[in-house]
This record gives C-alpha cells, sequence and structure tokens, in this order.
C-alpha cells in the first residue's frame, strides 16, 4: 500500500534578496520540511503570477504578486491555494480563483498584533512630533524644538474606522491611556463592539469627533476615496489621521490640502496612494507627517506569525482539509475543489496508517522481533 507523493509548493521569489537570502528570515518553511512537503522558490521574481509559473504546483505560498485570469490560463490542473503572507488581497482576483476551484487564504492571525503595535508606534510618532523633531537635530535647528510642542495620548478619543480582529488588538494596548474609543464599522455587531469597550457610530460621526482617526478597514471599491475631501473637513484643527490599511482608502490629494491648510494637524502614513510614491509627492517634504514605506509592522514577530499561518494553510490541504482563513468561502463546496481535498484527505490518511504501522503484526507492532 503506498500514499503517492505529497503535494508540492511553490514560494514566491519576492520574500528573497538579490543574494537569495530571505529577506524576512523565518518565515517557519521548516514545517514543511516537516512534513515532509517539497517546496522551493519560483524561478523568477514578478508581479503577477503567470500560468507558467504555478504550473504543476498544489499550493503557492506568496506576498507580492498578483493572482489574475492570466495565473490560470490554459492550466488543467491550477493549484489547490494560493496562500497570502499577509492580510491584504486587493492584488488578488478572488472570482478567477474561485472560478478555477483554488481557495484564497490570508494570515490575520500572523499580522494582527504587529499590525496593532505598529498602529500604536504610528499614533505615538504623530502626537509626539518624531519626524518633525529628528529633523531638528539633523540639520542643527535645535532652538526649534519650540514649535513643535506635542499632543499627549492619555484622555483622548481615538476613532477607528474599520473594527476587525487587528482594531480589536489595538483596542487593548489603548486601554492604558484611558482613552475612549469610537469606531465605524458596518460588519462589527454592537455585541463585539460592546465587549471591546467601544462605541460604534457612522464614518462622518468618528471623523467629526476623534482626536486621532485611524484607517485599519479593507480596501474594496466601497472603501476607495472613503477618507476624502469632505469627510477630511469635518476633523477637528487638532486631529491627526493615520493609514495603516491600504493608500487608496485616503484621497491623497484631499489629504495633502488639508495638511497644507492646517485643516488637521498631522498625519502619519504606512501606505500610499502609489508605492513607492514619486519623488516630487509633497507629502515627503512636509514636517508634520510621520511616513513608513508600507514596512512599520515587519518585524521578525509578523516573520513569524504571517509565515506560520500560511505555512498551516498548506499544511491543511496537504491533509485534504479547508483552511481555516479562507476570503473565497465561495468556492468551498464546489466538486472539483472537493474531489481534490478528498483525494488528499484520503491519501493522508494511508501516510498516517503507514506512519504509525497500523495493521502490522502485533508482535513487530509492539517491539517484537
Amino acid at each position: 500500500m503506498t500514499a503517492g507523493p505529497r503535494i508540492t509548493v511553490g514560494v514566491s521569489r519576492d520574500f528573497l534578496d538579490d543574494h537569495g537570502r530571505n529577506v524576512w528570515g523565518d518565515i517557519r518553511l521548516g514545517e514543511l520540511d516537516a512534513a515532509g512537503i517539497a517546496w522551493h522558490y519560483l524561478p523568477r521574481d514578478t508581479g503577477e503570477l503567470l500560468a507558467a509559473d504555478v504550473a504543476g504546483l498544489d499550493a503557492v505560498l506568496f506576498a507580492a504578486p498578483a493572482v489574475t485570469e492570466r495565473t490560470f490560463a490554459g492550466l488543467d490542473r491550477p493549484p489547490l491555494l494560493f496562500a497570502r503572507f499577509g492580510v491584504g488581497y486587493d492584488a488578488v482576483d478572488l472570482d478567477a480563483c474561485t472560478r478555477h476551484d483554488a481557495l484564497v487564504t490570508i494570515t490575520p492571525d500572523g499580522a494582527r498584533r504587529p499590525v496593532a503595535t505598529a498602529a500604536l508606534t504610528l499614533l505615538l510618532a504623530t502626537l509626539h512630533n518624531v519626524t518633525a523633531k529628528d529633523r531638528l537635530v539633523r540639520e542643527g535647528r535645535w532652538a526649534e524644538k519650540d514649535r513643535w510642542m506635542g499632543r499627549g495620548l492619555t484622555g483622548r478619543r481615538i476613532g477607528l474606522i474599520g473594527l476587525g480582529n487587528t482594531a480589536g488588538d489595538l483596542v487593548g494596548l489603548l486601554r492604558p491611556f484611558d482613552v475612549e474609543v469610537i469606531a465605524s464599522d458596518p460588519y462589527c455587531t454592537q455585541e463585539t463592539a460592546r465587549r471591546l469597550g467601544v462605541r460604534l457610530a457612522d464614518v462622518d460621526t468618528v471623523m467629526a469627533e476623534a482626536d486621532a482617526v485611524i484607517v485599519m478597514c479593507v480596501l474594496t471599491e466601497e472603501t476607495r476615496h472613503l477618507i476624502d475631501a469632505r469627510r477630511l473637513a469635518l476633523m477637528r484643527p487638532t486631529a491627526v489621521l493615520l493609514n495603516v490599511a491600504r493608500g487608496p482608502i485616503v484621497d491623497e490629494a484631499a489629504l495633502i490640502e488639508a495638511l497644507r491648510s492646517g485643516r488637521i494637524r498631522a498625519a502619519g502614513l504606512d501606505v500610499f496612494e502609489t508605492e513607492p510614491p514619486e519623488p516630487g509627492n509633497p507629502l515627503l517634504h512636509l514636517d508634520n507627517v510621520v511616513l513608513s514605506p508600507h514596512a512599520l509592522a515587519w518585524t521578525d514577530e509578523m516573520s513569524a506569525g504571517n509565515g506560520g499561518s500560511a505555512v498551516q494553510a498548506v499544511l491543511d490541504v496537504a491533509a485534504g482539509r479547508v483552511p481555516r482563513f479562507v476570503v473565497n468561502r465561495d468556492v468551498v463546496g464546489r466538486p472539483a475543489l472537493a474531489d481534490r481535498l478528498g483525494a488528499l484527505a484520503a491519501r493522508a490518511e494511508i501516510r498516517t496508517v503507514l506512519d504509525t504501522g497500523a495493521g502490522e503484526p502485533a508482535a513487530r507492532a509492539e517491539g517484537g522481533s
């Protein structure tokens, strides 16, 4: 009796630097080795995964590349799984994946604490004018420090655009500062908000009442430019805006005007409408902005967390199970997917029998000769 080969996994090449080292460090690929699963880095670094890149693979663990209809063009047997290292999936055509019976997973459990910590870091840095004060020292402008008095966080009202798991984690991190939290999220229940100690309101109310507004929602057609000129005009002149989600959720031109005119006090941005921003982008030259290259949450904690979650999705599929964090839920239960998962589940069961020695003569199983 044989179990047949285990699945084959491709890992996107954008994880590697020019010397072939994984820039994220340990993303727990060793767990694939331990499970006897064959994996390799894809041969080319690409902004879009094409059919030739993924042909013959059962699963793809990826970070930056887009997954589109062209990813599946001409494939008789496309990958069962696209496991994204991260929580955003705006570069993934979910409809195309569903049509081709491919699961798409993300890693909210791995990113939750690192992103929440990054949001708190950016909030404090913005309130304390860290960028401006750093420049004062570097440029010999020490005497100007009295122009950059910061604002304390304790007792303020914090507004959240989005109250998912990561935002909920941030609420916990904010508790020692005795803040009030107000949030807008059409998908969050009153029960969840009460458990977190958060008041739910509409977007306009959050913008108008908060001392700091933090964007933490998913980018969709509904949330694109959700924070526009009209909503920025609702903010208090002393308030700050932070974005740790996706750049296009905020109308960047309107934000620049609000910052230049003093309509709002400051901004903290880990993301931009165009990444990287153009050299002439005014945001790069404003003292009342704290910037990060969409990497503020990049830590060894995130490496292990995102990697472990993505690897677990691969291990689940290898065992014939539907992974936990599937975003295109419509694909679950489709006949072709069910058949392939069922075959993997049967293969995993056979392998378990072989590995444990079940079914062998009793004396031999018990250590007899």
